[in-house]
Order: C-alpha cells, then structure tokens, then sequence
C-alpha cells in the first residue's frame, strides 16, 4: 500500500542552497530520504511555499496526498512576511484538508500558528546539539506520537522560537526544562497535526552542518568558547555518525542510543506514518 506524501520545504532559497552547499542535500530533500528510510513504499512531492510564485497545492490537490511534512526553518513566525504568511496559508489548507499533517520545529511552530497559537523567543535561550531529558506527559504516555519513547529521551535539535500559547485544541505530549512544550497534538478546522519541537529526521552529520554554519553566532550566544571549539564538536558529532563503535565521542558528548539508531532517532515520524497516515488512508478509501 504505497504513500503518497508532501514534504513542505520551510526554507527560502537562500538558506536550503546553503544547506545543500554544506550537507549535500536541502532540508526537504534530506526530510524525504528519512521518509523513504522508513518505508520503500514511499513517494514524495516537494513544495516550496517561502518562493514567491511558487506553484503550490489547492483544496483537490492536498486530497491526493496521504499525509504532509514540514521541515525546519530558519524563518521566524513573528517576522511575518510573505514567506511565512504563505506557509501560514499552506498549513491552514492543511488542516482543512483532513489530510494527516506532521511538523519537526518549525513545522510545530507553523501548525500552531495557522491553528491560532503564538510563537516567541524562548526567554530561556537557544536549544541546540542535543535536546536533553525530554519527558512525556500523562497525556502523551499514552498517546500513539511517542509509542516506543521512555520516560526521557533526547533528540537533535535547534531552535530559539518556541509555541508560547498553544491553540486551543492542543494536548501537550512532551516537555523538557527548556521547552514546555516538545511534543504535541493540535485539532483544528476538522484535521489534526502531530509535531515536535525537536529534529527526529537529523542525523548527526546534518546537525553538524547546521551548527558548523552558525558557530559565530553560537559563539557569541556562549554556546562556544570561540569559533574553533563549535568547529570540533561537529568534526566530532561527524565522526561519531560515521563510525557508531566510537563510545569515546558518545560518552564525551553525552549521545545516546536513541539518537545513534537511526530506527530509534526517527520513532515519532515512524509512529505518525505507521500509526496516522496508513490508517487515515485505509479510512479513506485509499488503499
């Protein structure tokens, strides 16, 4: 029963061809091959909604998706803006849609937004490299996103914008000491979003990327000592991605299995494909 997905690309031009520059693929390129990874039965379309002009999907044409992914992104809600108010259109089609709609950071801070929430500047900083300790709730104990999860966990992450109020249909899944809210369940308009705050489609190699191209500005954060210090921990979390028997380099940086495992990495886009998307299609009619 093969799926048909749309992976929304959160990034304007400038920032996805820097990506690719620096990683070798663009953040929705990359977010489709961790898609593929789970399942062979996988199709995915690529949009691109910061572009002006872009040629993006109507009402019918969301009904022929199975589900719809949001990367990342290096935009801020609050800015506003033609990039963002495009993908705050796209995300409320979405959720009209019923199509089955999921979002990694950005793509959490989206749903949130189109559905009448806020987002803001964490006032407790920047999370980056590693979110730590991320615990469910009561609530997401026992809610399909986090099937698989323990009681604490951690994942790839970076981000300095978080949901501030939440919409008012939302249940919180997962918290941790920087971000109340991580994980999350929004209803609205008739569809429902799963999304996480953190980056379950990141390899350590992808983040490296990331944080290799910001490490000035991390450094003036006093995320690091100076420039050469960011530029090592990424040579080591590369190192790390390409050679997993290097228990030195997890133990110095404090990387867990779940985040070495790939299968382990990705469990929330896994449980929202396995426990969303196929069912949703079957419901539909689709199969």
């Amino acid at each position: 029963m093969s799926l048909r997905l749309l992976v929304v690309e959160g990034n304007v031009r400038e920032v996805r061809e820097a990506h690719q520059k620096s990683f070798g693929k663009t953040p929705s390129g990359s977010y489709a091959d961790s898609l593929r990874s789970i399942a062979p039965d996988i199709l995915c379309d690529i949009c691109f909604p910061a572009d002006q002009g872009a040629n993006l999907p109507d009402a019918a044409g969301l009904h022929g998706y199975d589900g719809v992914a949001v990367t990342g992104s290096a935009l801020n809600i609050y800015d506003g803006g033609g990039p963002v108010e495009r993908q705050l259109d796209l995300a409320r089609a979405v959720y009209a849609s019923g199509t089955p709609f999921f979002g990694s950071c950005w793509g959490l801070q989206l749903g949130a937004a189109a559905a009448g929430g806020t987002v803001t500047k964490n006032p407790r900083g920047r999370e980056v490299g590693i979110a730590r300790n991320i615990a469910p709730t009561q609530a997401g104990g026992s809610h399909p996103l986090l099937t698989g999860r323990s009681g604490a966990y951690d994942a790839p992450c970076t981000h300095l914008d978080i949901v501030a109020t939440p919409p008012d249909d939302t249940t919180i899944l997962a918290s941790n000491s920087n971000s109340c809210i991580q994980a999350a369940e929004i209803r609205h308009a008739g569809g429902i979003f799963w999304g996480v705050q953190y980056h379950p489609e990141l390899s350590l190699t992808e983040l490296a990327s990331i944080i290799s191209r910001r490490a000035g500005m991390l450094v003036r954060e006093g995320m690091f000592a100076d420039e050469s210090q960011g530029l090592e921990y990424c040579a080591e979390l590369r190192t790390l991605d390409a050679d997993r028997s290097r228990t030195d380099i997890a133990w110095r940086l404090g990387i867990q299995a779940e985040i070495l495992d790939p299968q382990l990495r990705l469990t929330e886009i896994r449980n929202w494909i396995e426990l969303r998307v196929r069912p949703e299609k079957s419901r539909r009619g689709r199969a």
